[in-house]
């Protein structure tokens, strides 16, 4: 038996099935087709457990966490994040890390008071750079303006007629 599972083996063979029809002509096997096919072995190997085994045996057997990650194509502290440890204590980095994104708000909030740098540049008809320049002349007023979940955005205040 191999080392992938079930589910892994048939998206693989899946998607070799396609490009043997495509490359002897047997079948007209459209571009969304193959990209369903590549995609689905892609989802395939990521949720494989072979990845997590061979990393494992690797480690046990002497291999570094640089060389592992380097097989795998990943930085070392990725690799380590993914593989190091026990089920258990991947499963809580893995659950830690959606909580954090769960926690975490992925635009950025509309109703923050005066203006962005980039609206006061704009605004101005000048350079956000320039923006900076004369906020640190004392010719501009800017706060930075911090959210209850910890993320800070630098905002300005032109005085009205200002430019």
């Amino acid at each position: 038996m191999g080392f992938l599972e079930r589910d892994t083996r048939a998206a693989l063979e899946r998607l070799v099935a396609l490009e043997q029809a495509s490359e002897h002509g047997e079948a007209d096997v459209s571009p969304l087709d193959r990209l369903r096919g590549i995609r689905s072995l892609a989802a395939a190997l990521d949720a494989d457990a072979a990845a997590l085994a061979a990393a494992r045996e690797a480690h046990a057997s002497g291999s570094t966490w640089d060389e592992i990650a380097d097989a795998a194509g990943l930085s070392p502290s990725a690799a380590k994040q993914r593989w190091a440890g026990d089920d258990d204590e991947i499963a809580a980095r893995r659950e830690a890390s959606r909580q954090r994104k769960r926690e975490r708000p992925s635009s950025k909030p509309t109703d923050l008071p005066g203006l962005s740098v980039a609206e006061a540049a704009a605004k101005l008809g000048v350079t956000p750079q320039a923006v900076y320049q004369r906020v640190t002349r004392g010719l501009l007023e800017a706060r930075t303006v911090e959210l209850p979940d910890g993320r800070k955005y630098k905002r300005v205040f032109p005085v009205e007629g200002q430019s």
